[in-house]
């Protein structure tokens, strides 16, 4: 039904409805500049990437197909654009500091899991740029094969494929660092 009316609200953008846009954004703004902070992690950067995404979806109206999902094709845009920041970052890394966090842990439950939960972050941050997005996809924004196939323009055995690659280095990662 989402879909439906998606479509009709990119019918009516089209038509020089501006609430229609406004709508889509009010809609779709906090799922993308989520799945932005997932990749990128960084609030700053994640707030850019998602006024580009609107900026870049409204110029590009024209080009939806309404035969997809718009969340997909919104998704897409977003990963992108992440994909884009990691690669610029990716050339422009220093080298990477592979020291364990120190174990100073204090004896609240709360710390121990914030403890964990920023090293499983970190973890994912590692992977390379297309294992993140499964990841982010999967398991931050609870996408199925068919949706992250669809969102990622590439094919469903693809998809789990790199999961499965991406769930085995993050396994890794995460072993290293004492959360497994």
């Amino acid at each position: 039904m989402s879909e439906n009316v998606d479509a009709a609200r990119v019918r009516d953008c089209l038509a020089g409805d501006p609430q229609a846009f406004a709508a889509l954004v009010g809609l779709y703004e906090k799922p993308v500049y989520n799945v932005a902070l997932r990749m990128l992690r960084n609030p700053e950067d994640a707030h850019d990437i998602a006024q580009t995404v609107f900026m870049k979806a409204y110029q590009n109206l024209a080009n939806y197909d309404p035969q997809y999902k718009f969340y997909s094709w919104i998704y897409r845009m977003a990963i992108n654009e992440s994909l884009n920041i990691l690669r610029v970052r990716d050339r422009n890394a220093g080298p990477v500091d592979e020291r364990l966090p120190a174990d100073d842990a204090g004896p609240s439950d709360l710390l121990v899991e914030d403890q964990r939960r920023d090293v499983v972050l970190e973890a994912v941050g590692r992977l390379k740029p297309e294992h993140r997005a499964v990841i982010v996809l999967r398991y931050f924004v609870d996408r199925n094969y068919e949706d992250m196939a669809e969102i990622l323009g590439i094919d469903a055995k693809t998809v789990k494929s790199r999961l499965y690659t991406a769930r085995q280095l993050l396994k890794e990662q995460l072993a290293l660092r004492g959360v497994l």
